[in-house]
């Protein structure tokens, strides 16, 4: 907006600049020219009283060398012959014989053209039917003396208007395009996370009616989010009865393997519960991860659901987290992530079914491939929606939103397809550095979950 006003300014100041410069240009070089032809018609009505006096060739000599342009030797003399009288010329005529005889016959004075200026013509006459002719030259230099000067000041005078009302045009685009700008920054803080950004009402009245519809949109997502947190807060909260009478039960559970894992799941329960508590409670946006290893964490969460696993005559195969592998993702979301994506697996999947957790690591990114042989996905299309859960089957359609996030936060992307080993294949991509994953051809990327129903 700011550069459309400056040149909309430009050209409109240009165009009456040359509008009245050009035709003001042209006067100039008439005025000049005209006062130069005035001071020649001075120079010959000064010879017009010796003439009408003597038509001796001294004193005509004498009376011509008294004015200025005699004294530059621009004035001549012709006199024609009459019977017992010679022709009298005095000075050196610029204009031809045809001219001198024209204007000598018409009587009328005349300026004509001749090489390196104009020659004035003024017949007078001396006596009964004979007409002397006075001619004064005026060289170029005269009739163009001060227009030079004179178009310097005005394409100066010109080229200052234009370049203030640049100035101006500037001014008033600054003026009317800084609260635009500010509103622009003000959103993308605010899609950043900065919830207490405001825009100052000024400017335009639009951009004040805008920025008053800004700061109002921006204090009913804080009431909103504020509202959500303390639904979430109330109903984990509400978690903590039937947890705690969980814990009791497996208290009761005597000694063994399998009780000490269903105990240690309850205690893990109950710090994510008080986790979800505290962060609900929270009024700040979370500070930027700073990554971890995703193989030790996919060791970690391998070694608790593989006991499961063994319980359900699952086979289970892990390959690439023998060794480290940086993602920036904080630990406790990719351990989210992850039992989002093996509990799909345990949750849709018949007992016996194999699936396997694989781990890649690129030049750009980090692949976590969650396979099983079970059914597979029957409609991708329907389940890449979140909240598409089967309520039937006690799913909320919300756990592999989860993955999702985890995988846009980094800049890539997650998938479901049909894997190696026959059933559903999730794929988180995790982008280094921030890229975007690259997407394959025949799909279209989606900014919201790829699931088939599952948590």
């Amino acid at each position: 907006m700011r550069w459309s006003l400056i040149r909309v300014s430009l050209a409109v100041t240009a165009m009456v600049v040359i509008a009245f410069a050009v035709p003001l240009g042209l006067v100039v070089r008439e005025l000049a020219r005209d006062r130069a032809l005035t001071n020649a018609e001075r120079q010959a009505a000064a010879i017009a009283p010796a003439l009408a006096i003597t038509t001796d060739r001294g004193q005509l000599e004498g009376a011509v060398a008294t004015t200025q342009a005699g004294a530059l030797k621009r004035i001549a003399l012709r006199i024609p012959a009459t019977p017992g009288r010679a022709e009298v010329r005095i000075g050196q005529p610029h204009a031809d014989a045809a001219a001198l005889a024209a204007a000598s016959a018409d009587g009328e004075a005349a300026t004509v053209r001749v090489a390196g200026g104009y020659a004035l013509l003024r017949p007078t006459a001396v006596g009964a039917g004979t007409i002397a002719v006075v001619e004064v030259f005026v060289p170029d230099g005269d009739v163009t003396r001060g227009v030079a000067t004179a178009w310097l000041v005005l394409a100066g005078v010109g080229l200052g208007l234009i370049v203030g009302s640049v100035a101006v045009a500037d001014r008033l685009g600054s003026r009317m395009v800084r609260p635009a700008v500010q509103l622009a920054g003000a959103a993308h803080r605010l899609g950043e996370g900065d919830l207490g950004v405001r825009v100052p009402e000024a400017g335009p009245d639009e951009l004040r009616s805008a920025a008053a519809a800004f700061n109002a949109m921006a204090d009913q997502v804080v009431q909103l989010l504020a509202a959500e947190r303390e639904l979430a807060a109330d109903l984990s909260h509400r978690l903590r009865t039937p947890l705690t009478v969980l814990r009791l039960n497996t208290a009761s559970l005597g000694e063994g393997p399998a009780a000490d894992q269903t105990r240690a799941a309850v205690a893990q329960l109950e710090r994510e519960v008080d986790q979800i508590i505290r962060a609900a409670r929270e009024q700040r946006v979370p500070a930027t991860a700073a990554g971890c290893d995703a193989a030790e964490v996919i060791r970690e969460r391998m070694a608790f659901w593989s006991a499961l696993a063994e319980d359900e005559s699952r086979e289970v195969r892990t390959a690439g987290a023998d060794r480290p592998v940086r993602v920036p993702v904080a630990r406790g979301e990719l351990v989210a992530a992850l039992d989002a994506m093996l509990g799909n697996v345990f949750r849709h999947t018949p007992e016996g079914t194999a699936f396997a957790v694989d781990v890649h690591r690129a030049d750009d990114a980090v692949i976590v491939l969650v396979s099983d042989a079970g059914p597979g996905v029957a409609d991708p299309a329907a389940a890449v929606r979140r909240g598409h859960g089967d309520g039937g089957q006690g799913s909320t359609g919300l756990g592999l939103d989860i993955v999702r996030r985890v995988a846009e936060s980094t800049g890539g992307d997650m998938r479901v397809g049909r894997s190696v080993l026959g059933g559903a294949e999730i794929r988180l991509w995790l982008a280094l550095g921030g890229a975007p994953a690259p997407v394959a051809a025949g799909h279209k990327r989606r900014g919201r979950a790829a699931g088939r129903g599952h948590l």
